[in-house]
């Protein structure tokens, strides 16, 4: 299912300019060549104390034109070099969150995870370009080109040059990369680590605050830290081991230089005026060659994020041909509003939440959905609102599997939640989120259904007054109504009940399920909950337990037949009379 790779398929949709910027790069390095040749004719020239300044003006007009033309080629190359990377690095983002959106649904891909994918993995990829396959292309090029030029003066001596700038071109880059291969990978994994340990240690913060086990974290990331600290150190040690070593090779270059201009010069065959060109052109050449041998060290970096954007975009798409097909087989053709056909479900590979689960709701009926903490309740959903994806099986509302109406869920799905969050905007706005295009009298007859009209035309400002931020100004239930007039606005079909009325007084919690089974009433409804008050109202409930359905039936025949709901019945309502 993965399409293409990271590098080749971008650099063949963005070829043309690609070779723009190779192109632009091989006239700055050029320019700057002839730059450092020019001037050394030109010094030589001017020392000999030529008779007329016309004598040495075209050297003169060539430096400035060289010095010209590099900065705006290197410039340009810039400008081009970072469009083309911005282009393609774009596109890789694009294709990174589609993968992390499949990951997420599939619970494959935890947060510490994607923020190394996004922090390491891709931007070392826009280094690749950089750092790495620009210039190495150019030096490459470069190499090839100032051997040639120089064996139109003396092949011998061409080919000597050939062997000795090899040191800087081919062996340096190779040990490099022998010696910190290990060692790049180490560092990279560590990083990764951290942002996982990290990512992790935040979302959990107030427990290791009230554990009092603070400090033992704080020195597990130390101790991971000076560990990656030390391989940092161990690398730049090496590097400029090897930078030392290569400003030796570029002094013998140019001495060998020296000692080839002299020779040929004393021969006769070569003025004396291009022994300074030939040396100070050496240096923007060596400038070019010095940064392969950084180059070729990052390689196993670029392999390892390579492989691992391979590894997790693989992984994204593990099962999803499987459950396309499954999906298209096993939705009947019937018009249940909700169906869940053999829906296994696990956030781990071998602990199943849900097992060989099913279920189907007619519209317009209501189910309260009971189960101790992790039964699956909130699993069921994540998964009716495509949250995650069943491990096999299909889930599908009103004939259609889940994950072929994901863009449009809203329109199938609303929820109505613990803590609906209220915006630090007007009245009218909040509820107005259920629906952006209703008119303010359609928000009213929202808010007499859920019985709030009267009490914010009480207000100050009436429908206009500020609710503050979370809605600190009104209580529990009021902002339960609120949320409840945002569902009625959205008009959906299958309405979700996610504990709404925990944290409420018996009396508001009564008041508001009278008022939440009246405005809903001929939507379908799922109520999820963890205790039996007013359960009653509901056409069906169904008790989970494993993974799987314990009970299930009607309220009154529940508590008929049997024994285990009496019992139930009783410790949640120990007042009321069996």
């Amino acid at each position: 299912m993965v399409s293409k790779g990271w590098f080749i398929p971008y650099i063949k949709e963005n070829q043309k300019l690609f070779a723009l910027v190779l192109f632009l790069g091989a006239i700055a390095v050029f320019s700057a060549s002839m730059l450092m040749y020019t001037s050394g004719f030109l010094i030589s020239k001017a020392a000999t104390r030529p008779e007329n300044i016309l004598m040495v003006y075209v050297p003169i007009v060539a430096v400035r034109t060289f010095g010209i033309s590099r900065s705006a080629a290197r410039y340009a190359e810039r400008l081009a070099s970072h469009q083309l990377i911005l282009t393609m690095i774009e596109k890789m983002r694009v294709r990174l969150y589609d993968m992390a959106e499949r990951s997420a649904k599939q619970t494959k891909l935890g947060t510490g995870e994607m923020l190394g994918l996004l922090s390491e993995d891709v931007e070392r990829l826009q280094d690749a370009y950089l750092k790495t396959i620009f210039p190495s292309i150019g030096a490459l090029l470069l190499y090839a080109a100032s051997i040639g030029a120089l064996g139109l003066f003396s092949w011998p001596f061409a080919g000597l040059m050939l062997l000795y700038m090899a040191l800087l071109v081919f062996v340096f880059p190779y040990i490099t990369v022998l010696v910190n291969r290990t060692r790049q990978i180490q560092m990279k994994k560590g990083r990764n680590e951290l942002y996982s340990h990290l990512t992790d240690a935040v979302m959990g913060v107030s427990d290791w605050l009230f554990s009092g086990r603070q400090n033992d974290f704080v020195e597990g990331y130390e101790r991971k830290e000076a560990k990656l600290l030390a391989l940092e150190s161990a690398k730049h040690r090496f590097i400029r081991l090897r930078q030392f070593l290569a400003q030796l090779v570029i002094g013998g270059a140019v001495v060998l230089v020296v000692y080839w201009s002299g020779s040929v010069v004393q021969a006769g065959s070569m003025p004396h005026t291009l022994i300074a060109a030939f040396v100070l052109v050496l240096f923007p050449l060596t400038e070019a060659f010095l940064p392969l041998s950084d180059a070729a060290g990052d390689i196993p970096v670029y392999q390892h994020a390579v492989s691992r954007l391979n590894h997790y975009e693989e992984q994204s798409y593990e099962g999803l041909v499987e459950r396309k097909a499954a999906d298209e087989s096993l939705v009947s053709d019937g018009v249940e509003a909700v169906c869940f056909d053999q829906v296994t479900f696990g956030y781990e590979v071998d602990q199943h939440v849900l097992k060989h689960f099913s279920f189907s709701m007619k519209q317009g009926e209501s189910l309260a959905l009971l189960g101790k903490s992790g039964a699956g309740k909130s699993t069921i959903l994540k998964l009716l609102e495509g949250a995650v994806v069943p491990n096999q099986g299909v889930v599908s509302i009103q004939g259609k599997p889940v994950q072929s109406i994901q863009e449009e869920i809203s329109s199938y799905v609303s929820v109505l939640n613990q803590q609906p969050y209220l915006f630090d905007t007007s009245v009218l706005n909040n509820i107005r989120l259920g629906s952006p295009e209703a008119t303010e009298e359609q928000v009213k007859e929202a808010a007499r259904q859920v019985q709030l009209h009267d009490y914010i035309e009480s207000l100050p400002e009436g429908y206009h007054t500020g609710v503050q931020e979370t809605g600190v100004r009104f209580s529990g239930g009021e902002r339960q109504r609120m949320a409840l007039a945002r569902i009625l606005l959205q008009n959906t079909p299958i309405v979700v009940l996610d504990e709404p009325t925990v944290g409420l007084d018996p009396r508001t919690e009564r008041e508001l399920l009278e008022t939440i089974f009246r405005v809903l009433k001929g939507k379908t409804v799922i109520w999820i909950t963890h205790h039996l008050t007013g359960c009653e109202a509901c056409d069906r409930m169904m008790f989970i337990e494993g993974g799987r359905i314990e009970m299930e039936g009607h309220h009154h025949d529940l508590l008929k037949e049997n024994v285990r709901y009496q019992k139930l019945y009783e410790m949640d309502r120990p007042f009321s009379v069996v």
